[in-house]
């Protein structure tokens, strides 16, 4: 649509091809970080309202997790036959981290669909709800740290390569944002994501080695580079309990955030306009 007396264009409603979309995509990104402080107090309200009327609050989070920890504790050392000493720091330190990765990719399912009124109230950058879901699991994450913090404590546990998580926390960081926005632009279009993911989900987790530890396995090690899940969880892993990573591990975390940002980006470059119609 013109003006008839500027013939400037108004509205141009013809579709972006090329480097177009590639500049959309990078503006609704710039827009969304723009809108940060809106993203953290909606992350913050989802938390809110998940435990509106209860007494101890956020604080459920937490002590869900020490309750599942200790039990599991108990029953997983007996059965592996590990001093509660050594397995219960990992233990504790490897079920928050996968409650944070299994909560991003759940949550990711359904990034979108969850957002409907705020696309159809206002046009809204698509990655904000991006922003907003890793707000709140960054939240939720915060709050079992004190779990951590407490077994740590009580056994004598100290960082020893701290230094290493100034890249390990940014990747996972980046990790996030890709997953998110490449699980829930599937989402939005196959409504079938969200159940798949969550039966994935729970296979893995009795697959990668959060549970049990990787020195149980002498012969095959090499094929846990195959899990997905195994080499982030480890990057974090490590120099929180003070042993030294891998360099293939990092290899291979880095390889696979470097795979998951390019199929984000082609896909979001692709499909971003197509997500208020799909939701």
């Amino acid at each position: 649509m013109e003006d008839s007396n500027s013939r400037t264009p108004i509205l141009d409603l013809a579709p972006q091809k090329g480097f177009g979309r590639i500049r959309a995509a990078l503006d609704d990104l710039k827009a969304g970080f723009r809108l940060m402080p809106l993203a953290v107090a909606l992350g913050w309200l989802d938390i809110k309202l998940r435990y509106r009327g209860s007494v101890l609050g956020p604080f459920w989070l937490t002590l869900s997790t020490a309750i599942m920890t200790a039990a599991m504790g108990v029953v997983y050392g007996y059965l592996f036959h590990m001093d509660l000493p050594h397995y219960l720091p990992f233990l504790s330190l490897s079920i928050v981290l996968w409650g944070y990765v299994s909560g991003v990719i759940n949550d990711a399912a359904t990034a979108f669909t969850q957002s409907t009124s705020l696309f159809h109230a206002r046009r809204i950058p698509a990655t904000l709800p991006v922003i907003r879901l890793i707000v709140r699991n960054v939240l939720m994450l915060l709050h079992n740290v004190v779990v951590i913090a407490v077994v740590f404590g009580i056994y004598h546990i100290w960082p020893k390569q701290s230094w290493s998580l100034l890249l390990s926390v940014p990747l996972w960081l980046l990790d996030s944002f890709s997953i998110i926005l490449l699980i829930g632009m599937l989402g939005a279009r196959f409504r079938d994501i969200a159940p798949i993911m969550a039966s994935l989900l729970q296979i893995f987790f009795f697959v990668t080695p959060v549970i049990w530890k990787p020195d149980l396995i002498y012969a095959g090690r090499q094929y846990l580079l195959l899990d997905p899940f195994y080499p982030i969880i480890e990057v974090m892993r490590g120099p929180l309990m003070g042993y030294e990573v891998r360099p293939v591990l990092w290899y291979a975390a880095i390889g696979q955030g470097i795979l998951l940002w390019a199929a984000a980006a082609a896909l979001f470059c692709r499909m971003r306009a197509r997500i208020p119609y799909w939701i």
